[in-house]
């Protein structure tokens, strides 16, 4: 059975959605079958991967709300093995539009539990925020991965991410998990960046990946190509990091 995994953390601009992208492209080149899910109505994860948000026919919202199959709505990556379902500011509607549907915090469950089998692991690019769309992407997964930047904010809020994954776990998902934490815009330079690892390894221990996702401009620059980094940029220091980490991520996983 295919896995399942959100990327949360309501802070924005911890690299979120340039974690989700590029780590699904490198597992994708792992031999995987990867479904990305752009769950964020910004559609960053769409256009990063060159699909025009603007001119959709069927988007994640058609899916969420049952008015489509996702297999209506998924489109092919430049990356083999990689597809994505892809958004745009339409689903800055479900929030409003799901509150009269039954169970709606399971809605997205409906929606893809008939394709999960098609892939060996699905990415949710969720929003940052803690609203209905992140309960809904909390609900359906097996595991949550949570990028936090190596910087003084980092854990502010944190507490509050845990807080409601503990609460999806206890009444909506029991088998829910966090897989690991993945640290951003790393700089090894500044003591700032130190003294929070050190924090953030309190918090969370062996659940951190070693691998720590370091600033660099080619990542910055590569959703504006709409390519991830290993076609923009596949020997830049972000790339390697992130390549070093879809190996990481397989293998605790699958224990390869």
């Amino acid at each position: 059975m295919g896995k399942i995994f959100a990327f949360s953390n309501q802070k924005g601009g911890v690299g979120k959605t340039t974690t989700a992208i590029n780590l699904a492209a490198y597992v994708a080149y792992e031999g995987k079958k990867v479904l990305l899910i752009d769950f964020d109505p910004q559609g960053n994860a769409t256009s990063g991967y060159g699909v025009e948000k603007n001119h959709l026919e069927r988007t994640c919202y058609d899916v969420l709300m049952g008015d489509c199959k996702p297999q209506d709505a998924i489109v092919s990556t430049v990356v083999p093995n990689l597809w994505i379902l892809p958004s745009n500011i339409d689903l800055a509607a479900a929030e409003v539009d799901l509150v009269a549907v039954p169970a709606r915090e399971s809605a997205l469950k409906r929606a893809i539990t008939p394709i999960r089998n098609d892939y060996d692991y699905i990415f949710i690019d969720c929003p940052p925020s803690l609203g209905l769309l992140t309960l809904n992407a909390l609900v359906v997964s097996d595991g949550v991965i949570i990028p936090i930047q190596s910087e003084f904010f980092a854990l502010e809020g944190l507490s509050q991410l845990m807080n409601t994954v503990k609460i999806v776990k206890q009444r909506l998902n029991s088998q829910l998990y966090i897989n690991g934490v993945v640290l951003t815009m790393y700089d090894t330079r500044t003591t700032m960046s130190k003294q929070v690892t050190q924090e953030i390894y309190k918090y969370f221990g062996d659940k951190i990946y070693t691998v720590p996702v370091p600033r660099n401009v080619k990542l910055v620059e590569s959703p504006s190509f709409g390519v991830p980094i290993a076609l923009h940029a596949p020997k830049s220091s972000g790339a390697l990091s992130y390549q070093a980490l879809a190996k990481q991520f397989i293998h605790r996983e699958e224990g390869k």
